[in-house]
């Protein structure tokens, strides 16, 4: 597999590193979790997955992780949702799969929201929306637990299960039932929130968090193939 140039993006005067590889629609937009960047065993699956079918796919670092420079401690999620905004507006062209993974997953129901016209389809992998409401009691835990408090606040103006979740395309949340870290029961929570009707949950026996092993990822892989016929 070829890597696509790591090339950066300023956004609002933060540099953002991203791959893009250029290819066929629609375009895949992987988003990753708290704390990770694109070049975990996920993203580079789903590179080689796009580039196999000839596919474009953007990966991309939010400010303070991965190759983006910054300070980690300096994100919130408003401001990792602009760049990855600023992404798909700048970097991308027409229908748009966006998978995130934990944190990147609540990333990407908010960009299903703010472009209900780009984004034909959503994979959440052990997807974590709301996690600083269900997480931590307030925000002196979270911040004893090590989450930054202007994270914390930050999240908590942008909480989605307290009420119907505005999206209408197709979602596949694929969610790993011993998961510790974001326990099932949120994904139950999602799905019954989407008011999309065309959403299917699929629980991974034995699978933790991370979903990186093989069987795990091939059935990413096998749920990103499905919706491809479809939004094409």
């Amino acid at each position: 597999m070829t890597s696509p140039d790591l090339l950066h993006l300023d956004v609002a005067g933060r540099s953002i590193a991203y791959r893009l590889r250029p290819g066929a629609s629609p375009t895949l937009l992987f988003l990753p979790g708290y704390a990770s960047d694109m070049e975990g065993a996920k993203a580079l699956a789903l590179d080689a997955f796009a580039e196999a079918r000839g596919l474009a796919i953007l990966r991309l670092d939010y400010s303070g992780t991965g190759s983006s420079p910054g300070e980690f401690a300096d994100g919130t999620l408003a401001l990792w949702l602009e760049e990855a905004l600023a992404a798909l507006d700048r970097l991308t062209q027409g229908p748009l799969i966006v998978v995130g993974s934990s944190m990147g997953g609540w990333i990407a129901y908010h960009l299903a929201l703010l472009r209900p016209e780009r984004v034909e389809a959503l994979v959440g992998i052990a997807a974590a929306p709301d996690f600083t409401a269900w997480g931590f009691a307030n925000g002196d835990e979270a911040e004893r637990q090590g989450l930054g408090r202007a994270f914390w606040e930050s999240g908590q103006q942008l909480l989605l299960l307290d009420g119907e979740i505005a999206i209408d395309c197709p979602v596949r949340l694929i969610h790993g039932e011993k998961d510790s870290d974001v326990p099932s029961k949120v994904a139950f929570r999602t799905m019954e929130r989407l008011r999309s009707a065309d959403v299917q949950l699929n629980l991974i026996k034995g699978g933790g968090h991370r979903l990186s092993e093989p069987r795990e990822i091939e059935a990413i892989l096998r749920t990103v193939d499905g919706l491809l016929e479809p939004v094409a």
